[in-house]
């Protein structure tokens, strides 16, 4: 838990004072039982009403002065709860950010959405209580048991019978509880997912009439986090009775024994009544202390999961001002390299691959030949499990991931788009982008007609994920994001799929005009989308099979002929 210590040194002086204005009033409500004995002891059996009003008073302002304590308290507590909570949760999610994706696949996404709200949430609710019951309960418990041994140390005796007591029922408790709460915490996770993964594909949900399918694994995913969660709270609710109990014979021998005693005259009413109230104290002091623990333990095991995420330490390194003025602007050069994801075989396998300066590659391959990982390699998604890949020849892994990025524009396979308007997407590319350089762009990508002819236009508001767009739409939007970039290399990562061939035309056409001095790396499972490339690089099996133009592969690559094959329905001739 070291990754609390910031929030501590932050929020420490808040946090003290909070737990100042909690012992003043714990103080206050510790007085109380003393001097009703006081009035009761002196005041009644001696008939002196001055006395009662004055030590009335007393009590009054005691009362006034917890309660001022109170309000501070409260105030205090709820300022720096709300904001160590903010706090966590952007420092969290900012780690999450400087994750590469080696490190993000660790976790489940659903998993990382649960640490970033619930349990975040369960350690701002625990800070909070920490400066209101937590540390109040003890303090009355201890304070309770002094003034109780003062006032008559004979009857305390009850007292080193019941708190050994106690102690064991929530030691026992915590044991208990612990993994029951993580337990719950990873049904959550599981829970989100599945929530998760049915609002992101309802469409294909509603598409193939699958929604009892849905219902019934929601259903149970939703009975388990229901069992867990009982089976939690039903061992959590077995200690608190237990306690009660334990107490309620503790008050019960203290009358018992008191009673005995006041009739040997060895003992005062007022004595009892105080040392009861007190007793009172210490049972309520104690509920509170196991329903502290009980939270403690769902704190503890939110706290663990997001310990996770921050003891996460990035594999990714660089050195400080490397390559920082390219002197091949938009080269790319792979070098021996070969890629695995972890505990999977290689999907990359001794890949050397050279792109010049303003040249155009076109990559293609069946499914599942590393394409995509291919070009991950580029702007740092990942690092080479063995070689090097240079970009404006120096190793990626020399050059800070931010400077590397800003130089390269991608296109993802997965086209993604963000809530907010059509100007907000293209301003992703670049951030100080004007209206002309919006438009040329969006001109270019074939998109900007139908922007204009949208009643907003360019602030036309996109749904989550674009949803009020067409896959075609969408693509084009997501090519018109990268071209406002102006990149050094342009990656285009099977990002036409959607688009009809007199679109794709007119986009690559337009591309040609914008890409001169531009390195574009067009990845592609149609062969008409690569064929007017400079260079074609044919993957199979992570291995490069063929390199060259669309005529000589025909004649000496028999990957590349297979696949004209399957797509044309044509025997692929040698003479081409």
């Amino acid at each position: 838990m070291r990754y609390l210590s910031p929030y501590l040194r932050r929020f420490g002086k808040p946090f003290a004072a909070a737990i100042l204005f909690l012992t003043l009033e714990a103080l206050c409500d510790l007085l109380q039982p003393t001097l009703m004995s006081r009035i009761i002891d002196v005041g009644v059996q001696n008939k002196d009403l001055n006395y009662v009003f004055r030590f009335g008073g007393y009590m009054l302002l005691v009362t006034a002065f917890g309660a001022v304590a109170a309000t501070m308290r409260n105030v205090i507590s709820s300022h720096v709860s709300l904001n160590f909570g903010t706090k966590l949760r952007s420092d969290l999610f900012r780690k999450i950010q400087t994750l590469s994706f080696t490190s993000i696949d660790k976790f489940d996404r659903a998993s990382l959405v649960t640490r970033l709200t619930n349990d975040v949430t369960q350690l701002q609710n625990f800070t909070n209580g920490l400066m209101r019951i937590f540390v109040k309960s003890p303090l009355i418990c201890l304070g309770s048991l002094i003034m109780a041994i003062r006032l008559n140390p004979p009857l305390s005796v009850v007292l080193a019978v019941v708190v050994p007591m106690v102690a064991v029922l929530i030691v026992c408790n915590m044991r208990i509880g612990f993994p029951l709460f993580s337990r719950v915490q990873k049904a959550l996770d599981r829970l989100n997912g599945v929530s998760r993964e049915y609002l992101s594909g309802v469409r294909v949900v509603k598409a193939f009439n699958r929604f009892e399918f849905e219902t019934d694994k929601f259903g149970g995913v939703n009975r388990s986090y229901r069992e867990i969660t009982a089976r939690a709270m039903r061992m959590m609710s077995i200690f608190s009775p237990g306690i009660m109990l334990t107490v309620n014979f503790g008050i019960v021998a203290v009358i018992w024994i008191g009673g005995q005693r006041v009739d040997q005259g060895h003992m005062q009413v007022g004595h009892i009544i105080a040392f009861i109230n007190y007793m009172t104290q210490i049972l309520f002091s104690l509920l509170m202390i196991s329903n502290v623990f009980n939270l403690f333990v769902r704190a503890k095991a939110s706290s663990e999961r997001i310990g996770e995420v921050f003891a996460e330490r990035d594999d990714m390194t660089w050195k400080d001002g490397a390559a920082a003025k390219p002197q091949a602007a938009g080269s790319v050069s792979f070098k021996g390299v070969s890629f695995a994801y972890g505990g999977t075989d290689a999907v990359l396998r001794d890949v050397t691959l050279d792109c010049r300066p303003g040249e155009t590659i076109g990559i293609i391959g069946s499914t599942g030949s590393g394409k995509t990982t291919l070009v991950s390699l580029i702007p740092r998604f990942y690092d080479a499990a063995a070689g090097t890949v240079e970009v404006d020849g120096t190793d990626v892994r020399d050059v800070e991931p931010k400077r590397l990025r800003e130089r390269i524009a991608i296109v993802p396979q997965k086209t993604v788009l963000f809530t907010g308007t059509i100007r907000d997407n293209l301003l992703w590319g670049k951030e100080d982008a004007t209206e002309e350089e919006m438009v040329r762009a969006a001109k270019m990508a074939q998109a900007h007609e139908f922007i204009a002819a949208s009643p907003d236009g360019y602030d036309t508001k996109l749904g989550q994920g674009g949803v009020n767009l067409s896959g075609g739409q969408k693509q084009r939007l997501s090519i018109a994001r990268a071209l406002v970039r102006q990149p050094a290399i342009l990656i285009l990562d099977d990002c036409t799929s959607a688009v009809d061939a007199a679109t794709e035309t007119r986009i690559k056409a337009a591309l040609r005009e914008y890409a001169e001095g531009l390195t574009c790396l067009l990845i592609a499972q149609r062969m008409t989308s690569v064929m007017d490339a400079d260079r074609i690089v044919v993957l199979d099996n992570g291995e490069i099979v063929g390199s060259g133009k669309h005529d000589e592969l025909m004649r000496t690559c028999r990957t590349y002929q297979e696949i004209y094959r399957s797509q044309t329905g044509k025997e692929a001739r040698a003479n081409v």
